[in-house]
Order: structure tokens, then sequence, then C-alpha cells
């Protein structure tokens, strides 16, 4: 079965910056789509950014312009720089993996993800 493992969490101050990874135990580069969502203590899980195979990206408003998300498909792994961090940005980050299909920012249309990693950002 495939699995997913984040990394790069911490607490950081407004303003500053974090880099996470996502390590996945089978090989990526012919995979639909892999992401990012997140979720805020007492909220609902929303999608931060998603990258297709031929490379498109697509972020969510909130994130665009300050965060980026790389692969790197010999290592099995994706990568998302968060830049200008705010408040609102914290949160459990989650790496998501559409094998076949799916659409981007749905939950449910991603068949594989990992456990989190916590990002808190102070004032």
């Amino acid at each position: 079965e495939e699995w997913l493992l984040e990394s790069g969490g911490g607490s950081v101050q407004a303003g500053g910056t974090l880099s996470l990874s996502c390590s996945a135990s089978e090989n990526i580069y012919g995979d639909y789509c892999m992401g990012w969502f997140r979720q805020a203590a007492g909220a609902e899980r929303e999608g931060v950014v998603f990258i297709y195979n031929l490379g498109r990206k697509y972020y969510a408003d909130s994130v665009k312009g300050r965060f980026t998300i790389s692969k790197e498909n010999a290592k099995n792994a994706l990568h998302l720089e968060l830049n200008g961090l705010k408040p609102e940005d914290a949160g459990v980050y989650t790496c998501a993996l559409a094998p076949y299909g799916g659409s981007l920012f749905v939950w449910g249309d991603f068949q594989f993800w990992g456990q989190g990693t916590q990002v808190t950002v102070s004032s």
C-alpha cells in the first residue's frame, strides 16, 4: 500500500518561513495529482495547493504568491515552501495523492494521505 510521510512542521512567528516535505513509498512521477490540505483547530479541512503530473499548479487564493509547491520525482518527494506566514495559516498540513484522477481541492478524491505535520504561527 502507498504511504505518505510529512515532515518540516514547526512554530514560527508571523512573516516567517517553513519548508514542508512529503515522502512517498512508491514512484510518484506517474501519479495524476498530489497536493496539500490543511486543517485548523475546530475548522474544516481545506485544499491549499496541488500539482498535476504535467506540472500544472493550482493554489488556493489565500496562499497564492506566498506558498510554492514542487516535486522531486527521483526522490519520490513533494515539497511546500510557506513564506510570509500568517496566524490564519496555522493548522495540520497533510500531503495527499490521487493516483488516477479526481478533482483538486476535493479531499474525497484523494486516495492516499499522510498523518500530517503541525504548523503553528504566532503574532
